[in-house]
């Protein structure tokens, strides 16, 4: 080859190398990921979610871009950052913050495949058609949290079982709020057990809920699964152990905070195992082949020094039987 030939050749090659950097940037893939609450309130989330797409082989800013829409726990603006990402033109959408985020997407959205993480029935609001086969665009991750609330308030009357009066706090605007308080209440009624509802839709309302709570001379406090309860984790706490209420609560991150018991499914794991659906999606799968995935495995933690600062004695046969114990 002459040697004006060869850098002719070198320089096309030179030309060519950002032209092909700009192309295979241009082909990672985009996940959107829609959010309730804000980015401080989600890293341990994120960091599982991460966890899953590396183990499927998805590193954000490697092989993968991911688009951030917080709602910073506006709900209503939940549409309107769903529709931002359709108009990016995402590869997928996942979604945190439970239920109303996965429903803004599905909303916004029957081509764009979901990945969802929620703490309640999926069918029962619809964005899917069966756990099995969910049609559509949409599957993902279940918590069962709002199935486990009878078992919740089990724990809860050994936990107090001399109080005759037992709370619940609930979201009367959250999906799955309706079947948690029918269960609620059958589950109280074969036990013998009187109960009364505390209504909170904001964080505003958290003041007077735990004021009627106190008034009604309650014994226990059962705090229902419900992603804004979750925003307020340390407010809810706070105020449990102000007025020295023994509460339960549906994840650890609540017991961590301060909280006294806590009985559900690891919300890590659920955020691991929506990473790893979503890593199988971008390498080609579809959300109607992949089942929407329920917990197996469930946790008890207890925090002594919690209950120690309440006055609260707890039975030998409980600490033995929980999963972690924070002294």
């Amino acid at each position: 080859m002459k040697r004006r030939e060869f850098i002719a050749l070198l320089s096309g090659a030179a030309a060519a190398w950002p032209l092909a950097s700009r192309a295979q940037k241009a082909a990672m893939p985009v996940i959107g990921l829609l959010g309730s609450s804000s980015a401080a309130e989600s890293t341990n989330v994120i960091g599982a979610l991460r966890e899953g797409l590396s183990e499927a082989g998805f590193v954000e800013g490697q092989n993968l871009s991911i688009d951030y829409r917080w709602a910073h726990g506006n709900y209503d603006r939940l549409p309107v950052l769903a529709g931002e990402l359709v108009d990016q033109r995402v590869t997928l959408i996942v979604t945190t913050g439970a239920e109303p985020s996965a429903l803004a997407a599905k909303s916004a959205t029957n081509k764009i495949p979901i990945v969802f993480v929620i703490t309640g029935n999926p069918v029962s609001i619809g964005l899917v058609d069966s756990l099995n086969r969910p049609g559509g665009n949409a599957t993902g991750m279940s918590l069962i949290a709002s199935e486990l609330e009878a078992k919740r308030l089990e724990i809860l009357r050994e936990l107090v079982p001399k109080n005759t009066l037992i709370a619940v706090l609930a979201n009367p605007d959250y999906p799955d709020t309706d079947f948690q308080v029918g269960g609620l209440e059958t589950a109280a009624s074969d036990a013998g057990q009187k109960i009364i509802m505390l209504n909170a839709r904001s964080e505003a309302d958290l003041d007077k809920a735990f004021a009627d709570m106190v008034q009604q001379q309650a014994g226990g406090l059962l705090v229902a699964a419900d992603p804004l309860f979750n925003r307020l984790h340390d407010q809810v706490v706070a105020l449990a152990m102000r007025y020295k209420v023994p509460a339960i609560y549906e994840s650890r991150e609540f017991v961590a905070a301060g909280g006294v018991i806590s009985y559900g499914a690891s919300i890590a794991a659920a955020y691991h195992g929506a990473g790893v659906y979503a890593g199988r999606i971008l390498k080609g799968a579809k959300p109607v082949d992949l089942p929407v995935q329920l917990p197996t495995t469930f946790e008890l933690v207890l925090n002594l020094k919690a209950a120690k600062a309440i006055g609260l004695a707890i039975a030998p046969t409980l600490i033995a039987r929980a999963d972690e114990v924070i002294e």
